[in-house]
């Protein structure tokens, strides 16, 4: 009697995906989640928590510029001009009028957001380098209207901007003391991370994607391209207004370089060297970038050199940046 072979089971790399994708996968899902985990914990493994501080201000203006460039493909180069007047609009209310710190923040998000729109109706009738070219240029021109204004301290910058003490019903926090303060920032990020992870899972997030990957295409699919390019800049400035804002209160003072071109170079550089197009990418770029510059500064002052290197390095090798090469190599691991 011949008998009847049982099934061989599947392997199990064949029936469920390996860990590196479920990993991936569960990270795209809880993006949020994952993201404000770690930070909870991150300033356990810094040396000193004002470099994490600086890692959260600086990664959460890179994460308003990759709402632009890494989501929408827009490469702007006036960034540092929406940067510059968050900052200044919440120093200037706190330093010279007294105003307390729920009032300026909030004002500092609507003017670099109104100053964006401005912006943006100029810009967004160009394309490419000319866009960029075009944001330099008012970039360029809203510098030189802060630095003629008298309240903003011309060349010496604005100082002044003391906030020593957040006081909430149920909560008292000491911003003299940098892990509160690392906290208190970190409530700012955690609210814009929502909002990002909204608008990105929202009809708006799908738009703005497909503008990046063919905006001829969104346009015959009926899509109104020019609006949408336009609202994701004034999105993509209000986070960068807050993230100008908290560097205020963090710093106490606003120099004038916060609305330089360097400013606005450097955000691409975060971008890159996290991963453009990623959540939680400009974060780690301006973990790299940071740290780098802290420890190279220590034995040399042309740590510029050294970064720059770095930098090089890998946008020919880690063209996705060192996050969206991470991703990538989970996401094909099966």
């Amino acid at each position: 009697m011949l008998s009847k072979s049982l099934p061989t089971p599947a392997p199990a790399s064949a029936t469920a995906p390996a860990l590196p994708l479920r990993a991936a996968q569960w990270l795209s899902r809880h993006r949020v989640l994952a993201t404000l985990a770690f930070f909870a914990v991150f300033p356990l493994w810094m040396p000193y928590q004002s470099v994490a501080v600086n890692i959260l201000i600086y990664g959460l203006y890179a994460v308003g510029f990759n709402l632009l460039f890494g989501y929408t493909g827009l490469l702007s180069f006036g960034h540092a001009a929406f940067l510059g007047v968050g900052a200044y609009t919440a120093g200037i209310l706190i330093a010279q009028h007294g105003l307390a710190w729920y009032v300026a923040v909030p004002a500092a998000v609507l003017m670099a957001s109104l100053v964006a729109l401005l912006m943006g109706l100029l810009a967004i009738r160009t394309r490419g380098i000319y866009f960029a070219m075009v944001t330099l240029a008012l970039s360029q021109c809203v510098y030189f209207l802060v630095y003629q204004m008298p309240a903003s301290g011309g060349e010496n910058g604005l100082t002044g901007v003391n906030v020593d003490e957040v006081a909430m019903p149920g909560l008292k926090l000491d911003l003299l003391d940098p892990l509160q303060k690392y906290y208190f920032v970190l409530a700012f990020v955690a609210l814009a991370l929502l909002l990002l992870s909204r608008i990105l899972g929202s009809a708006f997030g799908g738009v703005i994607e497909a503008i990046r990957e063919n905006e001829s295409r969104a346009r015959a699919c009926g899509f109104d391209v020019e609006r949408s390019k336009l609202l994701a800049f004034v999105l993509s400035a209000a986070f960068c207004g807050l993230a100008g804002a908290l560097s205020a209160i963090h710093l106490s003072s606003v120099p004038i370089e916060t609305l330089s071109y360097q400013m606005s170079g450097m955000v691409v550089m975060l971008c890159l060297l996290g991963g453009m197009g990623t959540f939680f990418g400009p974060f780690v770029g301006a973990a790299l970038f940071l740290l780098m510059q802290d420890l190279v500064s220590e034995y040399t002052e042309n740590w510029q050199l050294y970064v720059g290197a770095v930098f090089v390095f890998f946008v020919l090798f880690f063209p996705k940046g060192v996050w969206g090469t991470l991703l990538e190599k989970m996401s094909h691991e099966r």
